[in-house]
Formats: structure tokens, sequence, C-alpha cells
């Protein structure tokens, strides 16, 4: 015991002796620690956020979703006008025929400028039901949802930016609107809902708080399934009849066969493929997967980092044996042991390793307040520098990052050191008394 607490003393001593050098070495392992911690924060980070909007589609959720389909051939009138997407009959179909459904929650959406006096918002007019609300997490700030008396009403109900738009000083429950060229009565506020981005492809992005609720019936009735736009000279219209249906199953353990029997279903009465069937648990799965090897392929980059700390390390200690040959020398001819000086060569290094490694934990673990406090800088100078994603995402540390990078930070340093340790052993001691 003793000869250890000397040889690390003397490990240490000779370490100090060299502030400069020892600290450039355990640099590199400073910064490849920390990198592992940082990246795997940030990949979490970004991976809960995307489960989290997964989750909240509903683990018994099925979504069936108009898609506009490749090809051009299902043009109508001297195609001036498309059909395609669900229609009003699928949405009775699944309702009549696949038994173990809660509910059933379709809905419409179109591109609308709604207008007060002199003051516009390009909003998206959701024609919906009552469990519109409940379904997709939406909350009342004012007023009331939607009801079945309001069926074919001209009633709206307005999301949080859309109202403000219209009414930025004002109470608008009970005001009155143009949508479209006709009048319809406010009747309630949303609260602010966070935007929610586009998943694996098979959801787009979607901001509710640009929305206006109208009655699915009022929808139908006043604004029709056909949307037009100019085109040049010429006008191009599309016809749809509903957006998306939302399929939620009693039982979670049902969900796939639910999905293939409407997919089943729907095949029969297409001709096209203008629909797409998402399982919001399927895609909980793939962003699992995903994550999983995002996070491989990052700890891969940050051991790359920490091998190149290595390295360096290796390096110093190898010219450290060199400018020490006298004194590996005269600690050979007063008995030390080969032993004993590849446990002070390699004391030396794991000092450095561990040091480094300790303090890019330090850092890695202040990954949230910097990110935040960057993020709030680079904001104050130029709001729209960064993008939406940026400014939700909360790095989250990953336990096991830290236990990883302090492992490959210390093997990294035994792996070097063991190679400059071995030629300070097996020197000759009297050619190293003799060295100048």
């Amino acid at each position: 015991m003793n000869s250890l607490t000397r040889t690390v003393r003397l490990g240490l001593k000779s370490l100090l002796v060299q502030k400069m050098r020892a600290g450039l070495a355990a640099l590199g392992i400073f910064i490849g620690t920390s990198t592992v911690i940082w990246l795997v924060a940030m990949g979490e980070g970004v991976s809960h956020r995307a489960q989290q909007q997964i989750k909240e589609l509903g683990a018994n959720n099925i979504i069936v979703r108009t898609r506009k389909p490749n090809s051009d051939d299902d043009f109508a009138g001297n195609n001036r006008m498309k059909i395609y997407g669900l229609k009003r009959k699928d949405h009775e179909r699944i309702e009549k025929i696949i038994p173990g459904i809660r509910r059933i929650v379709p809905m419409r959406e179109v591109r609308f400028q709604l207008r007060l006096d002199n003051r516009t918002a390009d909003s998206i007019l959701v024609g919906c039901t009552e469990d519109y609300l409940e379904l997709n997490r939406l909350e009342m700030a004012r007023g009331r949802w939607l009801a079945g008396r309001d069926h074919g009403e001209k009633v709206v109900v307005l999301a949080d930016e859309t109202a403000k738009r219209l009414f930025p000083f004002e109470n608008p429950i009970g005001r009155t609107i143009w949508v479209g060229s006709e009048f319809y009565v406010v009747i309630g506020q949303t609260r602010s809902r966070e935007a929610s981005a586009a998943i694996g492809g098979s959801l787009d992005s979607r901001d509710y708080n640009l929305d206006a609720y109208i009655p699915l019936a009022t929808l139908e009735e006043r604004v029709g399934d056909f949307v037009a736009k100019r085109v040049g000279d010429d006008f191009q219209g599309e016809k749809v009849e509903l957006s998306q249906i939302t399929v939620e199953v009693r039982k979670t353990e049902n969900v796939d066969a639910t999905a293939g029997i409407i997919t089943a279903l729907l095949q029969k009465y297409h001709d096209q493929e203008d629909y797409s069937v998402v399982i919001p648990k399927e895609l909980l799965r793939q962003a699992d997967r995903t994550r999983a090897m995002f996070n491989v392929l990052l700890v891969v980059i940050a051991g790359i980092s920490l091998l190149v700390g290595g390295i360096g390390i290796m390096n110093i200690m190898l010219a450290t044996v060199t400018e020490r040959t006298r004194e590996i020398g005269v600690r050979r001819a007063l008995g030390a042991t080969r032993k004993h000086i590849i446990s002070q060569f390699l004391i030396e290094t794991v000092v450095l390793t561990s040091g480094g490694g300790l303090l890019g934990v330090l850092f890695g673990l202040l990954c949230g307040p910097i990110f935040r406090m960057l993020r709030r800088a680079v904001t104050m100078l130029s709001p729209d520098a960064l993008p939406e994603i940026v400014h939700s995402l909360e790095p989250r540390i990953a336990p096991w990052s830290i236990g990883l990078s302090l492992f490959i930070s210390l093997g990294v340093g035994l792996l070097f050191g063991v190679y400059p340790a071995r030629q300070a052993a097996h020197m000759d001691p009297i050619d190293a008394l003799r060295h100048e």
C-alpha cells in the first residue's frame, strides 16, 4: 500500500511539472466525453418530442387520411377537376361494418380566408364533430365548443392565433365574421396548442392555432366538396369529401387487425390509392428503432473523438518517456522493478483520462442550461434565425451515456497508456543512466 501511494504521488508530481502538456492531453478526453453526453442528449430530446407527438395521436387510434394520388389519369371535365380521397360512404361503411370501434371521427379541412372589417386571417377551416375537441386534446379558452344542436348552423370556433388576428383587443364571443361570402357567429375560442411536426412522412405538420372550426354538416352544405383555384388563364379544382377519418378502437391489441380490415374495405371501393392508413402505435415502434440506431451513430462519432484524444495522450506519454529516460534509469538502479515503472506511467495516463473524463461529464450535465442560454442569445439577436424545432427542443440526458463516456475514456487511457509504460519499463537501466 505504501509502495502504491508513493507511485501515485510520484505520478501526480510528474504531471504537475508539465501542466500545459498534461492539460492539453486531458482536453481531448474532455471534448470526447462531453461530446458523447451532448450528442446523445440532443438525440434523446428530438426522439422524445417525436414520441410525445405520436402518443398524442393515441395508441388505440387508426388514422385514415386522404392522399392525393400520384397519377394524373383521374381528372374529369377536360383536366379541370380532380376527384379523389375519402368519401362519406367510407365513413358509414367503417362505422357499420367493423366491430370493436369506440368512436369514429370524420373531418374535412379547407384553406379559407376569414374577414372582419379590414382585418383578415388566412386559416384552415375545419369541418368536424363534437368529438374532435377531445380527440386532438384541444382546450377551450372562452365560450363553448361545437355541440349537436349546431348541426348545419353557421357558427364557428376560432383557434387562438386566428382569434387574435381578427380580434386583437376584443372578446370574439357572440361577434360575427365573414367566412367566405357568409356571416358566421363566433361561439368559442380554443387555447394555444403546440404545433405538431410531420411524423415519418405519414402525417403532415399541423399548427392548430391557425384553425377555425365549424360543424361538418355546415361545411358540406355551405362550402361544399369542390375547391377551385386559378392556374394561368384557366381554373382547376379538386373534389374531396373527407380529409380524415380517425377510428378509435376499444382494445389496443385489436388495432393492427382493425387497420387491416379498414385497408381491405377501402381497397374494395377505391380504384386508386388516394388514402393512407396510419397506425400511431406502429409509428411509435418505428421511432424507438430509429432512436436506437441514431444513438449508436452518435456514440460512434463521439467515440472517434475519444480515440483521437487517446492517441494524443499516447504521443505525449511517449515524449515523456524519452525526456525522463535518465530518471527511469535512476529508479531502476535504486531497485524499482518493471512493474513499478509500468504502474507509474499507467497511473499518470489514468489520471489524465479520468480527470478529463470527469470534467467532460460535468460539462455534459450542463447541456440543458447551456443550450437554453445559447438559444435565448441567438433568438434575441435574430428572432427568425432558428428553425421552429429548435425552439421546442429540450436536451434529455441519458444516464447510460454518462457511464458509457467514462468507461470509454478510462478504457482509452489504459489502452494508449500501456505501450508508453512498457517502453519505459523495458529500458536497459545502464543505457538509461547514460542517456543525456
